[in-house]
């Protein structure tokens, strides 16, 4: 077996630690809502990239290329400087969201080029200037643009014209669960010598000051080039270094002179390795070589065109002679990590296509962190430590007190999102799926605990505010990732399903009681994820004392009770006593299903025959509008689709006679099940909202280049809103929606995102899922035109393919050369040292494919590795 495979197994099998040390360090831990003790949650303002260097934070460490233990008691990362800048690297920097035209932003260049699932081996690389940072100049720049003009990036300084930068490459390899061998190399990409200091960093999370335990670890300089390490939770290491370099030591503890002007309670504090090496102030740090927090400063001179690499070990224990073996063991990590992917990527012949793939995948394996955050003791504060301010109790996420968490979850963006995203995370765990199932599943199970899970049945959204409404896609997940699982295992984790499921009963009772207004199966759930898609903000109050009947809402509770039902059923085969929860969702999905055609029996649904599309409906007083806005919104209710195979009803009797007796007795409710009555290929039977009319429309319009279908995707929001912007007029005030393909021209909804145009990987790949079950019931000979008006018939599935095609297309080089998630960069697009590192970004432009928003968000946007594979 290969070797990467049989350490994934000895986890489960054998309780090994192979994913005790991973890439868990977040990128950004200023500016989050965990370290926010303000009165009025400006969360942004409380502690600044400026501040960061000073600051012992209370729930979690951030680093460049970092690694910590799965609890983060020790932390590893790499620092740098090139004597010019003001201060040493440690952290990436970006703009807040105040300080953005288009929100928060890293304004740095960064990739992860390789990982494997136990994170036996890993392999990163930063772009460091050699001239100093720009920092002034990129927020004054970005301040001065307006939410109309493009983003001023790092590139668009001018610093990197002459390649005057260092392309650090950070490697890591594990020789053992607990023995990290590390590999630092500096390119010099310029044609002069140039100076760098390299500094790699080792430190302990500051659990002493907090009220719980006043235990505080140590470590000092030891014998034999070695940093010794002592904890007693996490046992007693070794970081060897090789070379001579000066080993440093402060605390990681607060400078309280420098942030507050009060007395530091160490003499040496946590930017004492900066200010030394930077401000040459030799009492920063202990001279007797002892602390929580160490650096080794190498002080390096590079040729033009050459590099250097440093190595360093971290090992549990100590090791006589330990860089002996360490570059035998790199070479047969790389090489097994090679091994892994092969197997995984023998059906892409495509070379480029596999180097995208291979870094899809390794970012969604760095964007793990670990995630640290008990909202009671946040709430109420620690002990021996200021109060937090009296507005709290009353404040963001008061009724989350029963929130603990600590663990490894997957991150949207390590940096413009370092903190989980509940539907987000649905759609990360599709490509983990693809590699290590075992975690995917972990994943949606976690967040079914009762420590995530409110006692009422809701799934936390995002510390921000816990409380905001994501699309109910964890069963949608939990389905999906259970196939994949089983078609690679050979065999069904059905004790997996069985749990999660029980928790989604809750979930969905709570959408049911909570989200659904009048209770006529019609939901509302507010913004739902989609920024910016309507055309007022759907998470606030709805002006006039309105509400609106959410044709998104609504159909993502269809979906929802048809991945019950299809969970329900699975179940029945070994417990029949399942087929009376299948018969509930079967009734409530026709509940929904007749509801958005008939909201309240009132002969109103939110299908427009005139138009032939869904829209949302707004009620004020008496009065309903139907907001006339071709977005997303309707063309979710392609997702609320399901074909149930014949011998899967012959092993479910009982549900096969209750629904037949349903259909039987509730004839208006039996002409909602789209061709039911009439079998599919292979006698297949098709749940679906739409009829045969209606999908065929939806179809047509979706998959008309002046409308939705892009050269890049589907749009999140119709192109015949360019030269047709709609507007409402509600007692004298106009509001209006018009079609913007990149970047947000409206604060409607958060400041970089958008749903008003561009392409998102979530909602294509959900439209191409369901446009496959659509074709696995219609067959080869249901033509549809794709694109519209071109005369060119097709399958639905082909339609699929042509939509995944487009997708690949952003990342793909085209026949020039060219990538269209680079945009227009020139030397991003041209030089050989940037046009073969990918950026997956957070949306993409509505007709050129430039990738926007969080340029890290390999999240969902590493669904491109599911697409990869599935095109071929």
């Amino acid at each position: 077996m290969i070797k990467e495979k049989q350490r994934i197994q000895s986890i489960k099998t054998n309780n090994s630690l192979w994913r005790k040390w991973g890439p868990y360090l977040t990128e950004r831990q200023w500016g989050t809502v965990r370290e926010d003790y303000s009165p009025n949650g400006t969360a942004w303002e409380y502690i600044s990239h400026d501040d960061a260097r000073s600051k012992a934070y209370r729930w979690g460490e951030e680093g460049i290329a970092g690694i910590s233990d799965d609890q983060q008691l020790l932390c590893f990362s790499v620092a740098l400087w090139n004597k010019k800048d003001p201060i040493i690297k440690e952290r990436y920097f970006g703009l807040t969201g105040n300080q953005g035209n288009h929100g928060e932003d890293v304004k740095e260049y960064y990739y992860y080029l390789d990982n494997t699932p136990t994170h036996s081996y890993m392999k990163m690389l930063y772009k460091y200037p050699q001239d100093a940072f720009p920092y002034s100049k990129l927020i004054e720049e970005n301040n001065r643009r307006t939410k109309a003009d493009s983003e001023f990036e790092l590139i668009d300084t001018g610093i990197f014209d002459e390649d005057k930068y260092f392309d650090v490459f950070v490697e890591y390899a594990k020789k053992s669960e607990e023995d990290i061998l590390i590999k630092i190399t500096a390119h010099n990409r310029g044609n002069e010598k140039a100076e760098l200091h390299i500094i790699p960093q080792i430190w302990f999370r500051n659990t002493w000051r907090w009220g719980k335990s006043n235990y505080k670890p140590e470590m000092f300089l030891a014998e034999n080039n070695s940093i010794r390490i002592i904890h007693k939770r996490l046992g007693d290491y070794n970081l060897y270094y090789e070379s001579e370099p000066e080993v440093l030591f402060c605390e990681n503890e607060t400078n309280n002179k420098r942030l507050y002007n009060a007395d530091n309670l160490s003499v040496y504090v946590k930017d004492g390795i900066n200010d030394y090496i930077v401000q040459k102030n030799k009492l920063a740090v202990n001279p007797l070589k002892t602390g929580t927090k160490a650096a080794c400063n190498y002080e390096l001179q590079i040729e033009a065109h050459s590099f250097k690499s440093i190595r360093l070990r971290l090992i549990k224990g100590s090791f006589q002679n330990p860089f002996a073996d360490f570059d035998k063991i790199f070479s047969k990590r790389k090489k097994e990590a090679d091994e892994f992917y092969a197997e995984v990527q023998k059906d892409i012949l495509s070379e480029d296509a596999k180097n995208i793939q291979r870094q899809a995948f390794a970012g969604m394996l760095w964007n793990k962190q670990f995630y640290y955050y008990d909202v009671e003791e946040w709430i109420n504060g620690d002990k021996g430590q200021p109060k937090p301010p009296k507005e709290r109790e009353q404040g963001r996420n008061k009724d989350w007190k029963h929130l603990n968490n600590a663990d490894i979850i997957s991150m949207p963006d390590k940096w413009e999102f370092p903190w989980y995203a509940t539907w987000d995370l649905a759609f990360h765990c599709i490509p983990f799926a693809m590699i290590e199932p075992e975690f995917a599943k972990e994943q949606l199970l976690l967040f079914t605990r009762e420590w995530y899970m409110h006692p009422n049945g809701q799934l936390p959204a995002y510390e921000w505010n816990f409380s905001d409404v994501n699309p109910p896609v964890h069963a949608w997940a939990t389905w999906r990732v259970y196939k994949i699982d089983k078609k690679l295992q050979g065999k069904a984790d059905t004790d997996f399903l069985e749990r999660v499921f029980h928790k989604l009963l809750l979930n969905f009772t709570w959408w049911v009681n909570k989200k659904d207004h009048d209770g006529h199966n019609i939901f509302q759930g507010g913004f739902l994820g989609l920024d910016n898609i309507g055309v007022f903000d759907r998470s606030s109050v709805i002006p006039y004392g309105g509400h609106l009947d959410q044709a998104d809402g609504t159909s993502w509770m269809a979906m929802f009770s048809l991945n019950m039902l299809r969970i329900s059923l699975e179940l029945s085969k070994t417990k029949p006593i399942y087929q009376d929860l299948a018969t509930k969702f079967f009734e409530h999905f026709l509940y929904i299903a007749h509801s958005i055609t008939n909201m309240g029996c009132k002969g109103i649904g939110l299908w427009d025959d005139e138009d032939e599309f869904y829209y949302d409906a707004l009620h004020i007083d008496e009065r309903i509008f139907r907001l006339k806005i071709r977005s997303m919104v309707g063309l979710i209710p392609l997702f609320a689709v399901e074909v149930l195979e014949p011998d899967l009803m012959e092993q479910v009797p009982e549900f096969e006679i209750r629904l037949n007796w349903f259909l039987k007795n509730k004839p208006e409710m039996a002409k909602l099940v789209s061709r039911w009555n009439e079998k599919g290929v292979g006698e297949r039977r098709l749940l679906s909202l739409l009829r045969g009319h209606r999908m065929k429309k939806l179809f047509k319009r979706m998959l008309d280049e002046t409308e939705f279908l892009s050269d890049y995707g589907i749009r999140a929001l119709s192109k015949y809103h360019e030269k047709n912007p709609y507007q409402l007029k509600i007692d004298n005030k106009l509001f209006e929606v018009s079609y913007s393909p990149a970047e947000s021209d409206n604060g409607l909804f958060g400041g970089n995102s958008n749903w008003r145009g561009p392409i998102w990987f979530p909602m294509n790949f959900l439209i191409i899922e369901s446009m496959y079950r659509f074709h696995h019931y219609y067959g080869d000979d249901f033509k549809i035109e794709c694109p519209t008006n071109s005369g060119n018939f097709v399958t639905i599935k082909e339609a699929a393919d042509e939509i995944a095609k487009r997708l690949s297309k952003i990342f793909l080089k085209d026949e020039n050369g060219r990538r269209p998630v680079f945009g227009y960069n020139s030397k991003i697009q041209n030089d050989s040292n940037f046009n073969n590192y990918i950026l997956f970004h957070e949306y993409f432009h509505g007709d050129n494919g430039r990738g926007i928003g969080a340029s890290h968000q390999t999240g969902w946007t590493g669904l491109i590795a599911k697409i990869l594979q599935q095109k071929n």
